[in-house]
């Protein structure tokens, strides 16, 4: 079966059609055989990213003649030579007072009293001095050009954010959630469907803005709003083409459409992965690592026949075409492929019971309004991927909640599949705080490996670790993440490892190491070297947030790397929210490490003894 017209087919499929016959899974079990890497992920919700300026310090041919990459990221000098000293003071200052729990936990309330008593234009004025001009770049795109250019000119790229929310009380976004996750067909059966408690929308959690670090939080309100969206990441799309040759543009799925979509595909993904470990465990395969569990063909038949499936004949002409079962197995990937492409027992949502094994539909029915909004979900996702690919600008698809991120995933694979196929114009995000972390990257380089398409990630340790720790242990499911810091360090490095490797043996995958873990990026340079990757092939990117880790991002930038920084911009009173979590996230951040301050103080130190206290950027 061919899938080149499957995102463009499905505004002509019904949703309920496409669960069951068009998509691939993605979703990876829990067992793996070892674990190898939590800080700040990027998860910008509308970007622009202008490609730094080259600095040829180390050049492909110096590298393929045997030099090693080798940066010092202890020479503040170099680190902060695009800051002047009231910068580097600046910095200092909003550090120390993020270490300060009372000031953090009370941040808004503090803000809101300052502007009380200060009057609305002293209050942006001290908020520019402070939190503001450290972690927000300017009110406007014109405003923000002077910090963009400075970045670019010591080869730091710029990823724009226009990091204005709606502001939205608890109750309301309460509301909001319920109203958008909850299906018609749900609020008739009361409670006796077979909808799993992680996939359904829990009022305790429906506001999803609780426990997160650093990601915009989107609420459906009506279909136009998802239209207002979408049109914001078209001219994003459209702006980042027009200031860099190779640009970035970032999206999340949960802007284009409804969520109760990917409430339900994600549980229907999750299920037919179970069934295929149940399938497993019959044959004694269960324990082995993913693409190792291959199912003997004709004891898969006779299982499927026993659990009542479908009959003999018809399971038999399910493994007919595409050389399916040609080998005698069926692995994963098989079978994902043999579910897509013969199963039409239902127009709706079907899932395997797992205790008949039979397929029972996931809901009774869909209204036709439901089913028009999946369909423009799926159609706003083929247009900007449309855009993107037209512009010439790479497209990062954002990751969110657990229950949303088997249907992300899916719907983002399929898009690599179709617009991947001469270069990535499409990256996935992967969590590496998720248990499952691994399993899923590896699960679908192995696809891209096995239909030659271009693999593009995005590793970021992730940002929804304390909510999702929270909700599954309130609501009764296992917690998806990983026990403790170092098996995330673990988690990461395993995954960044395996790319990398993927990328040294055919150079048709690239990565975004977004991390301000400087191990991290030091692990990363050193698989470079090993592997003799030239930071000027482009394969490999680095990532950081605006006023975090300059010693990390510039040094990088300065030795010819693709490094960018994440960008927010927006009025004073309309970013708060982006400001309040940077400094629940410094917290945590600051506390952990003093390197970063110390590297700062450092720097002033020797400026002052060198003579150097006004020193002013040159470029």
């Amino acid at each position: 079966m061919s899938y080149s017209k499957v995102i463009p087919a499905l505004a002509r499929v019904k949703p309920g059609q496409l669960f069951g016959v068009r998509l691939r899974s993605t979703v990876a079990s829990t067992q793996h055989k070892e674990q190898k890497t939590e800080d700040t992920p990027l998860d910008p919700s509308c970007t622009i990213v202008e490609k730094p300026c080259d600095v040829d310090l180390i050049s492909g041919k110096a590298h393929t003649d045997g030099q090693k990459i080798s940066i010092d990221f202890d020479n503040t000098q170099e680190a902060y030579k695009s800051k002047d000293t009231l910068e580097l003071l600046r910095s200092l200052l909003v550090f120390k007072l993020c270490t300060f729990d009372f000031l953090v936990d009370k941040n808004k309330e503090l803000m809101d009293l300052s502007k009380k008593v200060l009057g609305q234009r002293l209050f942006e004025k001290l908020m520019k001095m402070t939190f503001y001009g450290q972690f927000v770049a300017g009110e406007d795109q014109n405003s923000i050009k002077p910090l963009i250019e400075k970045n670019q000119a010591f080869g730091v790229g710029s990823v724009l954010d226009y990091s204005v929310e709606e502001d939205l009380t608890q109750e309301e976004a309460e509301k909001k959630e319920m109203d958008s996750c909850v299906s018609e067909a749900e609020k008739e059966s009361h409670g006796m469907d077979h909808r799993e408690k992680k996939y359904k929308a829990h009022r305790q959690f429906g506001d999803r803005r609780g426990g997160v670090i650093s990601a915009r939080t989107y609420f459906y309100a009506d279909e136009a709003k998802c239209d207002h969206h979408m049109e914001t990441f078209i001219k994003c799309i459209k702006a980042s083409a027009g200031s860099s040759v190779d640009g970035f543009s970032a999206i999340k799925m949960t802007a284009l459409g409804r969520p109760q979509f990917l409430l339900q595909f994600s549980e229907v993904l999750v299920k037919w992965r179970r069934f295929f470990n149940l399938l497993a465990a019959h044959q004694g395969k269960d324990g082995m690592a993913i693409l190792e569990q291959k199912l003997e063909l004709e004891q898969l038949q006779d299982s499927l026949i026993k659990l009542g499936v479908g009959a003999k004949s018809d399971i038999e002409n399910w493994f007919t075409g595409e050389k399916l079962g040609s080998s005698g197995t069926i692995d994963l990937l098989d079978w994902n492929s043999l579910i897509n492409d013969t199963t039409k027992i239902s127009n709706l949502l079907v899932v395997p019971n797992m205790e008949s094994g039979h397929l029972e539909p996931l809901l009774s029915k869909f209204t036709d309004e439901e089913e028009k909004q999946m369909k423009r979900m799926l159609q706003r996702m083929d247009v900007l991927a449309k855009h993107a690919v037209e512009n010439g600008v790479r497209l990062m698809v954002d990751a969110e909640q657990t229950y949303f991120q088997p249907a992300i995933s899916r719907l983002t694979l399929e898009m690599q599949r179709i617009f991947n196929r001469e270069k990535p114009n499409i990256f996935n995000t992967y969590q590496c705080y998720l248990k499952e972390a691994y399993d899923n990257v590896s699960v679908d380089v192995e696809l891209s490996r096995r239909e030659s398409w271009y693999f593009g990630a995005k590793l970021v340790r992730g940002a929804y670790m304390y909510q999702e720790r929270s909700r599954a242990a309130e609501i009764g499911y296992e917690d998806p993440i990983n026990p403790d810091y170092e098996a995330t360090n673990r988690m990461y490095h395993k995954c960044l490892e395996y790319i990398l490797e993927e990328i040294n043996l055919n150079r048709n995958a690239n990565v975004m190491v977004a991390s301000h873990n400087e191990d991290t990026v030091k692990f990363t340079l050193e698989k470079m070297n090993e592997m003799s990757l030239s930071p000027t092939e482009n394969k490999v990117y680095f990532g950081q947030l605006l006023g975090m880790c300059d010693q990390i991002s510039f040094p990088l930038g300065q030795a010819g790397f693709p490094v960018y920084k994440y960008v927010p911009y927006g009025p004073v009173n309309e970013v708060i929210p982006y400001l309040s979590r940077r400094a629940q996230e410094n917290r945590g951040f600051m506390k952990g490490s003093q390197r970063e301050r110390s590297l700062l103080w450092k720097e002033i130190q020797r400026r002052l003894f060198n003579g150097q206290l006004l020193y002013r950027p040159v470029y």
